[in-house]
């Protein structure tokens, strides 16, 4: 056994040691990928990663069973193929043989991944005690007193089965909460394996001082190839920590970082036209990618029985509202073109469900019609947003005004509206929601009767009877064509009541140095770095 004091000092000479590797490795003129991640790393346990900054860092040293590419298609990964049960309710895996864990001292020879690592990661994510937000995941596998369905059949052969038919399981297994790793890594590092992190990523744990720096080395022993190329091609990642957004843009503008995502308010304009196209001055340095994000901008509704209104005229009030927006005029003066104006529903451009004819066109003459038959004119909104989205309250509230109907508008912090909107406090508030897994039932079931907060996240208390049976009926089809018509029907349905006012569907936008190549998008912003290069 190592005691504690020598496994600190042998901690610390590594990481010592990881700190002149990566200058080696500058020095030589190595390739390395430099980003920044201003809203900060607090874990590299997967079981933890919640949201992108952490889900960026952790895809480069885990893998899944299963993984989306970028067209959002469910590909093989640490398992090379699958078997569905006729009565949806079995998943039996059948695992590659030649995944290596990264090379650590908590090994005493090199360790391949098998099955029984599955059952182990997987039963770490639902274990109370550790207090996963990833353990919902798992909410659809049969479990009971001796624990959950997660089998091993043989070193290679992994099963798990589902209380209930769930046809989106498998896209949630591409989530970074279900990846997987070592116990011997776990147990040997303890509480520091959050930042001593073991996977079979194509990146491995190299150095990290946390709020300045953290850096990722190649693992040579990667199981992915191109061609006759052993994946990934650069020798490093190095993730940076400026908080200051303007500083970490100033630094990308002189070639530090090679690559930023997204864009603040206070340097849009210096990058940006007005419809969204890179300014020619950083043509020669930058190129811009954008895509679909699996985002969907919008506010709610609470939908309230007891509301005086009465039923009808409170949804009038709801349609006369989603009418009365220009959301592109939205886009093009608050967001510069940044953006997909949302005549659609719910589901968002780039998902399977999709339709752009089943919302709300900006239509001043039906929105003023719906006012004066319903007799609104003089109504009152209360509008609750964040900071951060009290531009676009305010133009909201202006394009209201503009049929008649009041819209006060109050700015809180986000946790207080986030607490609020669940115990049913708000009557109309911002809300967005990403996709967890490339499935419409992601944005469909935040509508269901069953999911009414504070229990689950339908925060509008929207019902109908008509949308839960749509529901039921989708999760028990097999055939993915006959789920994407139930989910058009169920979203077409939801929009004629307007529980939501739909905002946008947001961009993934990446600015990127062009001495990369290879660096794509995906409708999840997921940063793959595997296949990039420095040219």
């Amino acid at each position: 056994m190592i005691k504690g004091g020598v496994k600190l000092g042998l901690i610390l000479l590594l990481v010592g040691l990881a700190s002149c590797h990566l200058q080696q490795v500058e020095n030589e003129g190595r390739a390395i990928f430099r980003y920044n991640e201003a809203a900060g790393i607090l874990t590299l346990d997967p079981i933890y990663a919640k949201d992108l900054p952490h889900i960026w860092a952790c895809n480069q040293l885990y893998n899944s069973l299963v993984a989306l590419d970028d067209s959002m298609n469910i590909v093989p990964m640490i398992a090379k193929r699958w078997e569905i049960s006729d009565d949806g309710l079995t998943y039996t895996f059948f695992l590659r043989n030649d995944v290596r864990f990264h090379q650590d001292t908590c090994f005493y020879k090199p360790r391949y991944l098998n099955a029984y690592d599955v059952v182990y990661s997987f039963n770490r994510l639902v274990d109370k005690h550790l207090n996963s937000p990833g353990a919902w995941i798992f909410a659809q596998v049969r479990h009971d007193d001796d624990g959950y369905a997660f089998r091993v059949l043989d070193d290679t052969t992994f099963q798990v089965e589902l209380s209930q038919p769930f046809p989106p399981f498998l896209g949630i297994l591409s989530m970074t909460y279900a990846s997987v790793v070592p116990h011997e890594a776990v147990e040997y590092y303890g509480d520091d394996f959050r930042r001593h992190p073991v996977g079979t990523g194509p990146f491995a744990f190299q150095y990290w001082k946390e709020a300045v720096k953290l850096v990722f080395r190649k693992n040579p022993n990667y199981f992915e190839w191109d061609g006759d190329r052993r994946l990934p091609y650069l020798d490093a990642v190095s993730i940076s920590f400026l908080i200051d957004k303007q500083v970490a843009f100033l630094e990308f503008v002189k070639g530090k970082f090679d690559f930023m995502s997204g864009i603040d308010a206070r340097y849009k304009d210096e990058l940006l036209t007005r419809d969204g196209k890179l300014r020619k001055k950083y043509e020669e340095s930058v190129y811009l990618v954008t895509e679909p994000y699996l985002n969907t901008e919008y506010f709610s509704f609470f939908i309230d029985s007891a509301d005086k209104l009465g039923p009808d005229r409170a949804k009038a009030l709801r349609q006369a509202v989603s009418y009365c927006i220009d959301r592109e005029k939205m886009l093009r003066y608050l967001r510069n073109g940044i953006g997909i104006a949302a005549t659609g529903g719910m589901i968002p451009v780039g998902l399977s469900g999709h339709s752009d004819s089943i919302g709300y066109a900006f239509d001043m003459r039906k929105a003023q019609q719906l006012v004066v038959e319903h007799a609104l004119e003089g109504q009152t909104l209360r509008l609750s947003t964040t900071a951060e989205y009290a531009d676009i309250g305010k133009f909201v509230q202006s394009q209201v005004a503009s049929i008649g109907i009041n819209c006060n508008m109050e700015v809180m912090p986000p946790a207080t509206l986030r607490s609020m909107r669940a115990n049913g406090s708000l009557s109309f508030f911002r809300s967005s929601w990403v996709a967890d897994y490339p499935d419409a039932e992601n944005y469909l079931s935040l509508f269901t009767t069953a999911n009414f907060a504070p229990d689950g996240p339908n925060y509008s208390h929207y019902s109908n009877t008509a949308f839960d049976c749509l529901y039921a009926k989708a999760m028990t089809t097999a055939d993915a064509n006959e789920r994407c018509r139930c989910y058009q029907s169920m979203d077409s349905l939801m929009m004629q009541d307007a529980p939501v006012l739909v905002l946008f569907y947001d961009e993934v936008l990446r600015f990127v140095n062009r001495r990369v190549i290879g660096l794509g998008s995906n409708p999840t912003n997921m940063l793959n770095l595997k296949r990039v290069r420095i040219g």
